[in-house]
Order: structure tokens, then C-alpha cells, then sequence
């Protein structure tokens, strides 16, 4: 049995910083633990940068983190820091381009919203298999991956709100507002969320388990992230959403099915059964509305909708193969 154990306080809204898991993450932690903002000589730039390694993936969480809730004890000067940025630059600079490598440009979004709305009838993937024969404790540790985005459901997405104009904003914030419970608190996806991980006994803590995750989720996460942050990515921003709400539907449908099989308690099952409704109706606004009117006043953006769509398929998979592959062997996805 897998052990989730974390001593943060349960009530806590500003996240801790994490530990260290390289010499990248470990400078910039060093240097957000040190106060007010440093001098570049604290953050050397990396001569080569592993897009796919654990110390990159957390190093760029760290400074995407400032623009959401920041840390404790660390000083919001430290979201505007130049010699951080430029860091952090280097960093992005390599992950857009790994991902960008493994993503097949195309630029018909109408043509791959339709794929994607094509419901498959089977599949290899966590949902398949915790739909299936995935035991509770799997389900748990799948929860804890999902955790680093579901707690901040919605907010990377939001970052393209003042990008837009005319229908297709009107549009996006309809979504939006959707997931942030349409103006209740109660029903804000993220406190649905943390509903769940409390009722699964787990942390609910905002980042409670960014110590235990591996490279894989942090890069599903922090794709959305840089995506959000530039202006210039705004299309791959609504694609990637337009992909999400598509796709989200079916997947959490498989969810709801493998909850009830585990017998698992109400608000699990309930927050995946609200995106089952949910993300229906999102699927038809996103695709007519917003990605229908952004590319009839901005048909420039055409390729970088469908390089989001496509981005959002290649960091899901990475994340799927190793949870399967570890699951296949009998061994924990978090270790």
C-alpha cells in the first residue's frame, strides 16, 4: 500500500516551497529562500538544460508558481525578478522545443476537433484501466497526480481572458466561469476537487504532493502554464482548452464508472459526474464560439490552436506511459 503522508497544514492556502531535485530547482529555491530579490550570481545559467528531467520540470513550476499563489515566506518581489526570468526563459526556451519536436504541426482546427470528438471504444490508458480493474489505492495515487492541476483548475487557462475579444472572449469566460462554479464557491471545480482528495483521505492541500509527483505531471501542468504566461501562445492557450473540454467528457465518464465499481464515497464520484455534464456543453462553445470566431478575425493563430490540441495529447501520454508502465510492474507511479 502506497503511503501519502504530508505534515503541511490542511488549512494552509500558500504552498511551502518543495525540495530541491537537481541543481537548477536547487538555485532558484536557495534564492527564494534568501528574501528580498538577489543577484543573477545566485542563478547560473544551466549550459545544457534536460527538457525532460525532474530538476527542469520543478525548476519551472517554481517560477510559474509566483504569478499563481506564490510561497511562504518568499517575497513577492520575486515574480518580476529580471535575472529570474531570463532563467526561466532558458528553461521554457527547451521544454516548447522538446515539445514542439514531438508534436506534428497541422493547421485545420475544425478537422482535429472532430478527431477528438470521435469517442473511442477502448483504450490503454489510466482511465481504461482504472475504469476496469484498477484497485482503490491506485485510484488514490492517480488523484494525487492529478492534484497539482485540479487544485488550480482553471487559473492557467484564465491568463488568456484579456487576449481575446469580442464572441470568442464572451465565450471563453462562459467556460471559465463554469469552472469556477458560476459564482458559487461551493461548486468552483477546485474546491470539487479538494472535496474529493479530503473524502479519499488524502492531502487537499494546494501543491501538497509536488514532492511525490514525477517529471511526467509536472509537464502536463506546467504546459498549460507557459502557454497562459505568453501572449504569443495565446492560440495553443485555446486550443489546449478546446482539447481538454473535448476529451474531458468520455474520460471522466470512465472515472464515474471505475469510482462505483471501487464503491468509492460521493464526492469522488461527483466531481468527475460534474464534468461529464459540464465539459459536454463546453465541447460545443469552445469549437463554435471561440476557436470558431478567433480564427475568423485572427486566422494567423489557425496552427498554433491545433499545435495546442496536439501538445496537450503528447504531455498527457508522456504521463499515462509511466503511470502504466510502473503500474504494469507492480511498483507505485510516484516513486
Amino acid at each position: 500500500m502506497t503511503a501519502f503522508v504530508s505534515l503541511r497544514p490542511p488549512a494552509a492556502r500558500t504552498p511551502v516551497l518543495p525540495q530541491p531535485s537537481g541543481p537548477v530547482s536547487e538555485a532558484i529555491i536557495g534564492c527564494l529562500s534568501s528574501g528580498a530579490p538577489g543577484d543573477a550570481a545566485l542563478l547560473p545559467m544551466p549550459s545544457e538544460v534536460d527538457p525532460t528531467s525532474r530538476d527542469t520540470q520543478l525548476a519551472l513550476l517554481i517560477c510559474y508558481e509566483l504569478h499563481y499563489r506564490g510561497f511562504v515566506g518568499v517575497s513577492d518581489a520575486w515574480e518580476w525578478q529580471p535575472d529570474l526570468l531570463r532563467l526561466r526563459a532558458v528553461l521554457e526556451s527547451a521544454f516548447l522545443a522538446h515539445v514542439r519536436a514531438n508534436v506534428e504541426p497541422g493547421n485545420d482546427a475544425t478537422a482535429e476537433m472532430d478527431a477528438l470528438s470521435v469517442e473511442a471504444t477502448s483504450g490503454t490508458g489510466p482511465s481504461w484501466f482504472l475504469r476496469d480493474e484498477g484497485t482503490w489505492e491506485q485510484m488514490r495515487e492517480y488523484f494525487v497526480h492529478r492534484s497539482i492541476y485540479h487544485l488550480k483548475e482553471a487559473d492557467p487557462h484564465a491568463w488568456a481572458i484579456p487576449r481575446l475579444t469580442g464572441q470568442a472572449k464572451a465565450s471563453y469566460v462562459a467556460v471559465e466561469f463554469d469552472e469556477y462554479g458560476g459564482g458559487r464557491g461551493d461548486r468552483v471545480h477546485q474546491h470539487l476537487w479538494a472535496e474529493a482528495m479530503k473524502a479519499a483521505d488524502l492531502d487537499a492541500t494546494y501543491l501538497g504532493y509536488v514532492d511525490r509527483v514525477p517529471a511526467q505531471t509536472l509537464a502536463w501542468v506546467n504546459l498549460m502554464s507557459l502557454f497562459g504566461l505568453h501572449r504569443g501562445l495565446r492560440g495553443a492557450t485555446v486550443g489546449h482548452l478546446a482539447a481538454t473540454e473535448i476529451t474531458s467528457s468520455p474520460g471522466s465518464q470512465r472515472y464515474v464508472q471505475g469510482l462505483q465499481r471501487l464503491k468509492a464515497p460521493a464526492a469522488c464520484i461527483s466531481f468527475y459526474a460534474e464534468h461529464v455534464e459540464a465539459d459536454a456543453v463546453h465541447e460545443q462553445i469552445l469549437r463554435r464560439d471561440v476557436v470558431g470566431n478567433l480564427l475568423r478575425d485572427e486566422p494567423e493563430l489557425e496552427a498554433d490552436v491545433v499545435f495546442g490540441m496536439r501538445a496537450l495529447d503528447f504531455v498527457e501520454n508522456e504521463l499515462a506511459d509511466h503511470v502504466m508502465s510502473r503500474w504494469s510492474s507492480g511498483r507505485s507511479s510516484l516513486d
